[in-house]
């Protein structure tokens, strides 16, 4: 069976049009099949934008760079933004169909000067973010999920935040353990129908 965390999706194309609505905002995403969440966004990541946007705002930060790690199809990195036009947006994803579907999606929502780039977690990304948001593959297993986490602060300016959502029954308390091992700090900063969005500043 193929995943949406494969490089190269080899599966019969099944695009189709999604609506989202954000932050007052209306978004069209085009998603296919062995991409994450094809048929809407997801509530994890809905959660964690609406858990960010409203934490990077109460602190004021709404410049910088901000990296969308593990991008699928784009909505994060596009949703960010557009609430924060002054971020420098880069998005990143294994999954070459995944890629190309973020860039159309960027293109289709009125979103310029976003870099989408193909990387293995952060493999191929470059330079030091102030912002990092990630709904890891969790069907990847264990090890990748941490293995964004060792990417993310090896690419994270001091004072950076990390943000993460992932469902308590899907390994929220171990990655909570292995964030505050990694970072010092970890705190749950919002918890939504079983899904925890955990925060960790370098």
């Amino acid at each position: 069976m193929a995943h949406y965390y494969e490089e190269n999706p080899q599966g019969e194309s099944d695009r189709r049009v999604i609506q989202a609505r954000m932050h007052g905002m209306d978004f069209f995403f085009s998603t296919d099949s062995e991409v994450f969440s094809k048929k809407f966004l997801d509530f994890g990541s809905r959660t964690l934008l609406e858990t960010a946007i409203e934490d990077l705002t109460s602190a004021n930060r709404k410049k910088g760079k901000l990296l969308d790690l593990g991008c699928g199809y784009g909505p994060i990195g596009i949703i960010m933004k557009r609430v924060f036009p002054s971020m420098e947006v880069t998005m990143v994803d294994i999954n070459s169909r995944a890629i190309e579907l973020a860039k159309e999606n960027a293109a289709n929502n009125g979103v310029k000067f976003i870099e989408v780039r193909k990387s293995d977690g952060c493999s191929d990304v470059e330079g030091l973010y102030d912002v990092v948001l990630t709904n890891p593959p969790v069907r990847a297993g264990k090890q990748t999920v941490f293995s964004f986490y060792d990417g993310a602060y090896e690419h994270m300016a001091e004072g950076a935040f990390l943000y993460v959502v992932l469902q308590k029954k899907q390994g929220a308390p171990s990655s909570e353990k292995y964030l505050l091992e990694k970072f010092g700090n970890c705190e749950v900063i919002a918890k939504e129908s079983g899904y925890w969005i955990m925060k960790s500043v370098k």
